[in-house]
């Protein structure tokens, strides 16, 4: 593929830095964003191997899947074994998923609320009720 300066048209060699008709700087092509070699959690089948190689390269997964298979059968096990090599040796994905809930303190539980003590229940006492009750409704102890 040719390359060419942007200033002037010069024709470059493929791995120059500079133009050497009019000393501008070459911009060097983009290169593509990887993800780290990692065993994700998310979209695995046995041990997440194909699936890290893939995402970590820009494979096609399936490829990957299909191409592990065929070599797990015709190499007499040795991309078995090398599958559980890298299962052990690429390291896991941390969990996109949320631990535990912390809540709103730190620390161990308080306890009960450390709120003063209103003192005995202040509220009605029982069989001391004084309002009406509703229709078909005669209490705990209608016969009393």
């Amino acid at each position: 593929m040719a390359v060419y300066c942007q200033s002037c048209g010069n024709a470059l060699h493929g791995n120059a830095r500079f133009c050497t008709g009019c000393g501008a700087a070459v911009p060097m092509a983009a290169s593509i964003p990887s993800r780290p070699l990692l065993r994700p959690h998310v979209g695995r089948q046995i041990g997440g191997v194909c699936l890290a190689l893939a995402q970590a390269y820009g494979w096609d997964v399936a490829l990957i899947r299909i191409f592990s298979v065929l070599g797990f059968f015709f190499s007499g096990g040795l991309v078995g074994v090398a599958y559980l090599a890298a299962w052990i040796g690429i390291p896991e994905e941390v969990s996109p998923y949320p631990g535990p809930y912390q809540g709103p303190f730190s620390g161990p539980y308080p306890g009960p609320n450390p709120g003063p003590n209103p003192g005995p229940n202040p509220g009605p006492n029982p069989g001391t009720y004084s309002g009406s009750s509703p229709a078909g409704f005669s209490g705990p102890n209608p016969g009393a």
